[in-house]
């Protein structure tokens, strides 16, 4: 709290945090170094920037980046969810599309974004935090969905599953045939 600089500026925490998280949840005010949440499995992670190589191999959970990304982010990602603060409209040039596509947010996104940085604030006195949220209805457009392309044809599977409400032997035959492509 007595630090004479300002935290989401700063590079506050180490490469490879995150690394193979499998549960929890990490709100950092500040920006981290690279490999941030590499293997993530299923935390839950908040940051105000992150270096090179964020989310690489990542297969489940959810991360916020609300600052800047460096490049190849979603590198072999599978799984999970990432969300990128897109300021300035060029979020594609550090996203690694060999896997992932950069998707509008839905409704339901919407709603889990702002929860997610709500807690981010609360547990960090985060100002970008205070700042997005003072202006959510502008700053919540100016995000994009990182979304792998084969869990997203999972997930599709599955819900239409669920809408015809089939067996879930049948429901895990289908994921299976959507994998497959």
């Amino acid at each position: 709290e007595s630090a004479r600089f300002v935290a989401e500026d700063q590079v506050i925490a180490g490469n490879v945090i995150g690394y193979g998280a499998t549960g929890g949840e990490i709100f950092i005010r500040g920006v981290v170094g690279e490999r941030f949440c590499v293997r993530n499995s299923g935390a839950t992670a908040v940051v105000e920037g992150v270096g090179d190589h964020g989310c690489e191999y990542m297969t489940g959970g959810t991360v916020v980046v609300l600052g800047a990304t460096g490049r190849n982010f979603g590198a072999g990602m599978s799984g999970g969810i990432a969300y990128l603060y897109d300021r300035d409209g060029d979020v594609d040039r550090c996203v690694n599309p060999e896997m992932v596509a950069i998707e509008t947010l839905s409704d339901s996104d919407r709603e889990q974004l702002k929860a997610i940085i709500e807690r981010h604030r609360d547990f960090t006195g985060s100002q970008s935090a205070e700042h997005m949220l003072a202006s959510w209805s502008v700053e919540v457009s100016k995000f994009r969905k990182i979304m792998p392309t084969d869990y997203r044809r999972v997930l599709e599977v599955l819900e239409m599953a669920e809408r015809e409400g089939v067996s879930e032997s049948e429901a895990i035959d289908r994921v299976m045939e959507a994998a497959r492509g």
